[in-house]
Order: C-alpha cells, then structure tokens, then sequence
C-alpha cells in the first residue's frame, strides 16, 4: 500500500457486519475495519492476542470474567488464549489488529469465518 488509508471509504464498501478488511500490513500485522452487528461467534486465539478499537459506535467484548464496553476512541487488548465474544447491540466500526494469519473466528470456526480480504 503506497498511499494514505481512507478508512470510511473502506468501511463504506461493507455491507455486511462481521467481515473484516485488511487495510494495511505492518510487519507480520493486519490491520483491519470491520462492521460489526448483534453477536458474533465466542472464540479464542490461541497463538495471539487481539486489538479492538472502536472508530465509532459501541462494542461489547463479553468474556468469562466481565464484560468490556467500547465507545469511540476506546481500545481493548484481548489475551491469548481468552475465550471472548464481540457483541453490538447497535454496531460499530471497529480496527482491528491481529497477526496476518489470524482467523477471525479463532479456533472456533462458524458461519461467520471470513477469509482474508484485502481492501
């Protein structure tokens, strides 16, 4: 990627929630928008841990030990191997970073496995 990233040009082009788009590669690293509504798959990623930031709207993490609510501006960084389940009541816009190889339903694949895109 040679130019600047617009992401709410990105994000304009997805129609549907939960299918992540990488915008950009840092080392090893996807960088990735996604829409997000209602619940997605519980899951868990063995091998990494996960950055959620939320561009805009409100985005639930629901985890064994307590749930975490994002609003705009608000990341959140998922341990390895934390089982968890992103959940958007009204959705959001979120980035996500996460290993180039990563799947984004983890080690729980489901209808909501997206291969990956880039954008």
């Amino acid at each position: 990627m040679t130019g600047p990233v617009d992401l709410a040009a990105v994000l304009s082009r997805i129609d549907q929630p939960w299918q992540p788009r990488t915008v950009a590669v840092l080392n090893d690293y996807d960088l990735r928008v996604v829409r997000t509504h209602g619940e997605f798959s519980r899951h868990s990623h063995p091998e990494t841990d996960e950055v959620f930031l939320v561009l805009s709207g409100s985005l639930t993490i629901r985890m064994d030990d307590g749930d975490v609510t994002l609003g705009p501006g608000q990341l959140y960084v998922v341990p390895r191997g934390v089982p968890h389940q992103p959940w958007s009541e009204h959705g959001a816009e979120v980035l996500l970073v996460e290993p180039s190889a990563t799947v984004n339903t983890g080690d729980t694949p489901s209808e909501l496995t997206a291969e990956r895109r880039l954008a």
